[in-house]
């Protein structure tokens, strides 16, 4: 749904925002409140390229990790959060491969915890009509 001048048609535009609010939306139930208790009171997805999906999660932090905060202990903090951001790869990439109706190759996850934790999980896809495997599918085996 491109124009003569090669822009997004508003048709198109509006589905490309729609993708994205639906994977903001969905990333914080898929993961975030079931595996730490608590969502994140904010959360934004911005396509960075063609193959690439970045979505922002901020001020998840539980009260545990905010005593670990207290004591200092951002390593072990973040070593612990990250252990857990990619327990999630399944549930992460299937979200966004079921919205996107694209396949993810990588999954790549990072943490900020000196400011109430926020993460960014950012997915690369393969290029539209590659078969190749998913993450999805290498983390289940």
């Amino acid at each position: 749904m491109i124009d003569a001048q090669g822009e997004r048609t508003d048709a198109a535009r509006d589905a490309h925002d729609s993708v994205l609010a639906a994977v903001s939306d969905e990333m914080v139930p898929a993961a975030s409140t079931e595996q730490f208790g608590r969502g994140p009171t904010r959360a934004r997805t911005y396509w960075c390229a063609d193959d690439i999906l970045i979505t922002t999660l901020e001020h998840t932090l539980t009260s545990a990790e905010r005593s670990l905060v207290a004591l200092g202990e951002h390593q072990r903090l973040r070593d612990t959060g990250m252990f857990f951001e990619y327990a999630t790869v399944r549930e992460f990439g299937a979200t966004v491969e079921h919205l996107t109706g694209r396949t993810v190759r990588s999954f790549i996850s990072g943490i900020d915890t000196e400011v109430d934790r926020l993460s960014v999980e950012t997915f690369i896809f393969h290029p539209e009509g590659s078969d190749a495997p998913s993450r999805v599918a290498l983390a289940d085996a």
